[in-house]
Parts: structure tokens; sequence; C-alpha cells
């Protein structure tokens, strides 16, 4: 979608999860018996919960909270065959200069608890109707409303668990890509937007290949695309974005790959729609990277204008400058307004403070539209 005659706002994907639903999902997770009815029924009821709030907020584009998933990342180890036994810890090149600020993030309960099995065997659908019950939660809370539902890229998917089985990260990479792709293709079927979560693009190269040079970082990024354009050959790139991220945690992030270096990798990635950091103390400048760089006409970018990590309330000029910032550069109808990363990446995780979200969302809605008013 586009902003044909306002500003449209949107998010990245996770939002505040209900404690009760944060409970059963933590049980679920660690291995306590769970009725998989009563589950359903609430994970159902926290969607429609949730859409309340977001169109409450202001946001346009809503989605269902990632309310049926422990993370952004993990959840498949559900839905996919041929994950068993344990990934090794990640390990993240920034935190490592920092011991105190890594025990302080590794702590998190959400981190500290999520299971991330390694592969261990051929990649299949194991769940082939898991995609379908999400978008089935999310059709009966939208009623009619336009809304988009994530799924984790193929590239995460192999950022968070180890291979044990293929020959090569290639060999990995087109397993795993051949598996999502009916997951890509049952969410746009029902009429979704599919964001597919591409944090391998950006903190990948801190995590996963750290020891790589630029250059050789940017030949891997291009096989990860190479691999997700594989996955959405069917899915219609109007009807899919990319998520771009470094990382959501409050940390030094120091050794994230700059924007400039990469942005001509990610627009060879078929979604037309582009959702970045943009708001965050390491990133907020690289608005400027669109003084060079040229936008694809078939692109829409989607920055990060509010920052997902701290709880300030963004001002609404703040958020109408953000917007108009790119508006300038890339011109009004490729813009839309979202947040840095999701304000609930795993289960327990609650950096930003539940109500605090509103708040920001709601400012975001404001200050789009006095961004508006400017450029209509």
């Amino acid at each position: 979608m586009r902003s044909t005659d306002r500003f449209l706002t949107t998010h990245t994907g996770s939002l505040p999860r209900p404690a009760d639903l944060i409970r059963m999902m933590f049980a679920k997770e660690e291995g306590v018996p769970v009725d998989p009815s009563a589950l359903e029924a609430r994970i159902r009821s926290a969607v429609a919960e949730v859409v309340t709030r977001q169109v409450g907020a202001g946001v346009d584009l809503v989605n269902d909270g990632e309310m049926s998933k422990p993370s952004y990342a993990t959840y498949v180890k559900d839905r996919l065959s041929g994950f068993g036994g344990q990934s090794h810890p990640l390990q993240y090149r920034d935190l490592v200069d920092f011991p105190e600020m890594a025990a302080r993030v590794f702590g998190d309960p959400g981190r500290s608890r999520r299971r991330t099995p390694a592969c261990n065997g051929p990649i299949s659908v194991r769940d082939p109707q898991a995609a379908r019950r999400d978008a089935d939660n999310l059709k009966m809370a939208v009623g009619g409303r336009p809304g988009f539902l994530s799924a984790a890229s193929p590239g995460v998917i192999s950022l968070f668990f180890r291979n044990d089985h293929y020959p090569t990260h290639e060999a990995y990479l087109f397993a795993i890509a051949e598996a999502m792709r009916q997951e890509y293709e049952t969410i746009t079927a029902a009429g979704f937007v599919l964001q597919v979560d591409c944090p391998d693009l950006g903190m990948g190269r801190h995590i996963q290949f750290a020891d790589l040079s630029v250059e050789q970082f940017r030949k891997m990024a291009r096989l990860h695309i190479e691999a997700l354009n594989h996955a959405l050959a069917h899915v219609p790139p109007e009807q899919a974005r990319l998520h771009l991220c470094w990382g959501n945690y409050e940390g030094p992030h120091h050794h994230d790959v700059p924007l400039a270096d990469i942005i001509d990798v990610v627009f060879t990635a078929r979604p037309s729609g582009i959702s970045f950091e943009a708001s965050n103390p390491r990133h907020a400048h690289e608005w400027r990277v669109f003084e060079q760089v040229k936008l694809p006409d078939a692109k829409v970018l989607i920055p990060g204008v509010l920052d997902s990590t701290t709880n300030f309330i963004e001002h609404p000029d703040l958020v109408a400058e953000r917007i108009g910032r790119y508006a300038r550069l890339v011109g009004r109808e490729h813009v839309i307004a979202g947040t840095d990363c999701g304000f609930g990446t795993w289960v327990g995780q609650a950096a930003v403070v539940p109500d605090i979200v509103w708040a920001k969302l709601a400012s975001m809605a404001e200050g789009a539209r006095r961004a508006t008013k400017e450029f209509w």
C-alpha cells in the first residue's frame, strides 16, 4: 500500500501480550502440559483485543501482534520438521566489548527462556494449518480492515538454528526457503500483506558473520536474498514487505553494518516495502543515505519513527519531522510511518511498558496527521 492522500501508519509486528497468555506460552515452551484448545482460544481472543488496541491508537495497517508465536523467528520449530537438539548461544559482537551489558541483555526473561534447536534432519512442513490459523484469527478481528502478518525469513532462521544436517549453508538456506514458501503463500492468499523479517541482512553482520569483511558479508546477503526471492516467487511484490533490523535490544550497536553498505543489496529483494530502524541513536542519522541513493519506483519505505527500546514517548512533532525527512527525499507516496522493531519480540520481553506502547503508537498517528497537513 502507498500513502496516496495521507501518511499511513503501521508497525513492525510484535506487540505486548496479555499476562495470562504469556504464562501459557512459557509453560508450553518449558514442556508443561497446556490444553491446546484453551491456548488456541486465548490466542484468538488476544488477537481480537490487540487489533482493537491498534485501531484505537490510530494505526492504519494492523496485524495480530504475533500472539501465536513465542518469538518472531523461533516459532518455526513448531511448524517445521527437521529441528532438534540445541543450537549454540549466539554471540553479539558489540556485546563482547561490554560483558556487563551482555549479562543484562541475555538475562531478559524472554531471551533466557527461548528455545533454539539445531537443524538435525531434512526440513519439511510439519503443521501446514498454523499459518492458516493465524490468517483466520486476524481476518475475524479486522473486519475487512487492511492488515499484515509477519513470517521469518530463510536467513534469520539460519541465524538462530545451527545447521547440523545440510552439506552447505546455501543448501540449508534453500531447504528452509522451500519449506517456508507455504506459509508465505498462505498469508497472501488470505488477502493480507506478508512481512518477511530479515534481521540476517543487518544483525547478521555482527552475529552470524562477524568474521567476514563487508564485501564478503554483502555476498552472503545476496545469497540470503536469492533464497528469499525463491520462496517468494509466487507472492506479488506489492503484497510483501521486508523488515531490516540490527537487533531489537538496548546495547552499544557500535558494530552494526551501516545502511549505506547494504541498501543496494536490500533493493534486490522482491518485496516492495522496506521497513527499517530509523529512530534509535545508532541509525537515526541514516535518512541522509537517500540523499545519494535513489529509491526504485516500485519500492516503499517504512522508516521507524518510534524507538522500540525506550519508554520515552516520541513527541508528535518529532514523528512528523522524521516522516518529512524521508518524504522530501523519496516522495510522500513512498513513505509509511512505522516502528524501529517490535514491542514484544520474545514472549516475556518488555523493554517498553505495555501502556506506553499504546501511547507511543498514538503519538505516531498524531505525528502522521501533522505531517499530512504539511504534505497534502
